[in-house]
């Protein structure tokens, strides 16, 4: 496992984080609670993940409804301290997390009462790593970013990024931090995919400028990446199209499906499997420091590992890009 500077930190991370939000649950939908991989499971995937060199776990305070912490948690108690010493933990906040008018969004009184939340169900004492999971439009940017200062003015969060940002918005948020002197987003983690290029636009080239990482989520698009979805009649049941599948129908197309099948030929002649090939299509990018992988089992896990080993020169980058010449404009 190769290890990279996230953004312009002194903070080292695997190539691959291990993506927890199917921990309990499926994301952060309250219907999903309780599915997903229970802790047995749960546990499994990170001790092989943990072995093969991933040195962050990605979560947040509603993943599965707390389920997700609650199972990192259990497993670093019982691996013990020398494997925490090791581990980035990763959280985010904003999702509801009760029915109440003040559990959700980035408030400082949201903010600082969900980090404690979340430091108990992971029975640490820090959260090395801590994201905004969504924009909040209620909440001023100044208010959000003076609580997350205070945060790691009180050694409860290391470093913090944004998820689901815009460049207006991290734009902003870095010139609100400049100027009052307060802890900046050092990284961003969007979805980045071969079916979802929108950083391309505007993102990558202010990261590059401003030294903010990014670590990609969603590197197989809701598992459209992996070869699963053949054509539009033939969903495996309990994928993400069958439960939901609204942030994917876009995709449902003969310009896709017909990208697929070509990506799916070109990892065949490389021996890899087709999953692997995107997710080192993504890593491949000078701006990704890392990806965000959600194994749902050992044999998913193992896939994502053998990307790290994948050499692609920016020729076969640019021709395995323009088998989905849509994607670069359809979400951005």
């Amino acid at each position: 496992m190769d290890y990279v500077r996230l953004g312009s930190t002194g903070l080292k991370i695997s190539r691959l984080g291990l993506g927890c939000g199917n921990f309990g649950g499926i994301g952060s939908a309250p219907e999903f609670f309780g599915m997903g991989e229970n802790e047995e499971q749960a546990c499994d995937l990170m001790d092989r993940a943990f072995d093969a060199g991933i040195n962050f776990f990605d979560s947040a305070n509603a993943y599965g409804g707390g389920r997700s912490e609650t199972y990192i948690g259990r497993w670093l108690k019982a691996k013990g301290s020398a494997v925490r010493q090791q581990l980035l933990v990763s959280s985010k906040v904003f999702n509801p997390v009760g029915p109440g008018p003040n559990d959700r969004g980035l408030s400082r009184r949201h903010i600082l009462h969900q980090v404690d939340e979340s430091l108990a169900r992971l029975q640490t004492d820090r959260l090395d790593l801590y994201l905004i999971h969504e924009p909040d439009p209620d909440t001023p940017l100044d208010e959000t970013l003076a609580a997350l200062d205070q945060m790691i003015r009180m050694g409860k969060v290391l470093y913090v990024g944004a998820s689901n940002i815009e460049a207006w918005r991290l734009a902003r948020g870095l010139w609100i931090s400049d100027t009052r002197a307060l802890a900046r987003f050092e990284w961003v983690q969007n979805s980045y995919s071969l079916l979802d290029r929108a950083p391309e636009r505007e993102l990558f080239p202010l990261c590059a400028d401003q030294g903010v990482g990014f670590t990609a989520f969603s590197p197989l698009a809701g598992g459209w990446l992996t070869g699963k979805y053949r054509s539009t009649d033939a969903y495996p049941a309990g994928s993400r199209m069958t439960l939901r599948p609204e942030p994917y129908q876009h995709l449902a197309c003969d310009a896709v499906f017909r990208g697929l099948a070509a990506l799916s030929e070109d990892a065949r002649a490389r021996g890899s499997e087709m999953s692997a090939l995107a997710i080192a299509w993504v890593l491949h990018h000078p701006r990704v420091n890392a990806a965000i992988i959600g194994p749902r089992t050992r044999a998913h896990l193992e896939a994502a590992l053998a990307a790290t080993t994948i050499a692609l020169s920016e020729a076969d980058r640019a021709r395995i890009g323009a088998l989905f010449p849509a994607s670069r404009m359809a979400n951005g």
